[in-house]
């Protein structure tokens, strides 16, 4: 039941993103943005800490700065990923990925 309210809220947060800042993210329609939910969901349990392990050394020199550049390294690979989604620029998908992960954490604190 939790993962399924992860997937709406992801799915939410995608939708509003997209009718919030139309110029920055473009989503097709309510399919395509719960599929953007699901491959965000995917890419972050499994890409996303290969890329964390590997990128240990020069987020220790960037003091961590680095994570933000992986939050939206994801962010642009599921654009690649999804057709009818789309994120128009580095400051675009980095705002994207706060949204999603503040609306993650604070719907965790519920379903925890």
């Amino acid at each position: 039941m939790s993962l399924i309210i992860r997937l709406i809220v992801s799915t939410i947060v995608v939708i509003a993103a997209s009718r919030v800042f139309p110029q920055n993210f473009y989503v097709n329609g309510i399919q395509t943005a719960v599929i953007v939910a699901i491959v965000m969901g995917l890419l972050n349990t499994f890409i996303k800490p290969i890329l964390q392990f590997l990128s240990l050394p020069i987020t220790i020199l960037t003091l961590g700065l680095f994570y933000f550049f992986i939050n939206v390294l994801i962010v642009y690979l599921c654009a690649y990923l999804v057709d009818g989604f789309s994120v128009s620029g580095f400051i675009a998908a980095l705002l994207f990925s706060f949204a999603l992960s503040l609306a993650q954490g604070i719907a965790g604190l519920f379903l925890d």
